[in-house]
């Protein structure tokens, strides 16, 4: 048996300060159904600074230690979970708390003999294989993982999700990319932002395929309107050289209309500024209707917004508000004196003039958010909507 470091040791009066409740800032929480595990959850506890659960404790608390209730809590609290128990408690405990894989916390078992850290849980997503590591470090026991690409050498497409910041747009088509990583077969990567590193199975293509993945902030594979798009707004050229660009580009478009996007796994960059203005009290469900719309119109993942923006006289407003908590992002606001600074390189408008003093709102609040105005302002109804990228830094 490997024994734990007595550093870690700590006198009774001690137990009720270490039991309210450690460092959280790693949201991890420790569950310990024996007496026996004491010492290996305490050092876990003093190296990770995280919640304990232990059955002695809770009983000289004058606590019940209800395992389920106690599981089902941190099921949905704590970002990775640390059972000090056999696996067969481990599962049973969690079962009925699990909801997905992009959803559920990892899960690491160390047994009471303190010579393995098994990960059970979530291993990529869940941070479970990291936290398997890190405990295997901490108690100098052997880390058992089991996922296929991680013991091959891969990194899995949930991996590769989590470590660059992206949106797995359908865990089904990540479950089924990762399957041709561990049948040996080679998975594409068109890369949009041509900033991915690859590793062992993947290669960068240029044009779209069958089992690839693609990092977009884009819906659809669009080569027509992209290549529009990009002649218009960086060439000044003559229109008929670009109808004659354009039209050699339609068999390739038709080859994009016939691929089988369930082979295809998007990987979202949220990387979309919304500039919005709106009348007072506008609707949230009407905003969002709007905002909705213009996105397909444009191909636009709505899963890629990364921010809102608006003028700070409208700060206040509830329906962009509760945009910003549908969209989980900041919603961020600017002074006049601010988009006064930016106000010129965009359309004017008198009545904003006349009623706020200033010629624009959406175009250059995405401005001054860090943005670059892609999509230029959208009217409907007294909203506005300007749509930009952020810049790279």
């Amino acid at each position: 048996m490997n024994k734990v470091n007595s550093s870690c040791r700590i006198t009774e009066n001690e137990e009720e300060n270490f039991m309210k409740f450690g460092d959280l800032e790693n949201n991890i929480s420790i569950i310990c159904p024996s007496p026996k595990g004491k010492e290996i959850a305490l050092q876990l506890q003093k190296n990770l600074g995280a919640e304990l659960y232990i059955k002695e404790y809770e009983e000289k608390l004058k606590k019940d230690f209800n395992l389920s209730d106690i599981t089902k809590k941190v099921m949905k609290t704590s970002k990775g979970i640390i059972f000090i128990s056999s696996t067969g408690i481990a599962v049973r405990a969690i079962a009925p708390f699990l909801e997905g894989k992009d959803k559920d916390p990892g899960v690491v078992v160390v047994d009471l003999a303190c010579k393995y850290a098994i990960n059970i849980l979530s291993g990529h997503l869940g941070g479970g294989n990291e936290l398997t590591i890190k405990i295997a470090e901490i108690l100098k026991v052997k880390p058992i993982i089991t996922t296929a690409t991680d013991n091959l050498g891969i990194i899995a497409p949930d991996v590769l999700a989590k470590k660059n910041g992206l949106i797995i747009e359908n865990l089904k088509k990540a479950k089924y990319i990762a399957s041709l990583l561990v049948e040996e077969k080679t998975v594409g990567i068109k890369d949009d932002y041509n900033e991915i590193e690859i590793g062992k199975g993947y290669e960068i293509v240029q044009e779209l395929r069958e089992n690839c993945i693609w990092i977009t902030h884009n819906l659809k594979f669009n080569l027509n309107n992209k290549f529009i798009s990009n002649e218009v707004n960086n060439i000044k050229i003559n229109r008929n050289i670009i109808l004659s660009r354009y039209n050699d580009c339609l068999t390739e478009e038709n080859k994009a209309e016939e691929l089988n996007y369930s082979k295809i796994l998007r990987l979202i960059k949220k990387d979309l500024i919304l500039g919005i203005g709106c009348r007072r009290d506008t609707a949230y469900e009407k905003l969002y209707d709007f905002i909705n719309t213009s996105l397909i119109k444009y191909n636009l993942d709505i899963k890629a917004v990364v921010a809102i923006a608006s003028v700070d006289v409208k700060k206040d407003e509830a329906g962009i508000i509760e945009l910003a908590e549908k969209f989980d992002c900041p919603f961020k606001t600017f002074s006049r004196e601010e988009i006064k600074t930016v106000q010129d390189k965009y359309e004017r408008s008198e009545f904003v003039l006349k009623t706020l003093g200033v010629t624009g709102i959406c175009e250059p609040s995405v401005d001054l958010a860090g943005g670059e105005v892609i999509i230029s302002k959208v009217k409907k109804e007294g909203m506005t909507l300007a749509i930009g990228v952020l810049k790279k830094k």
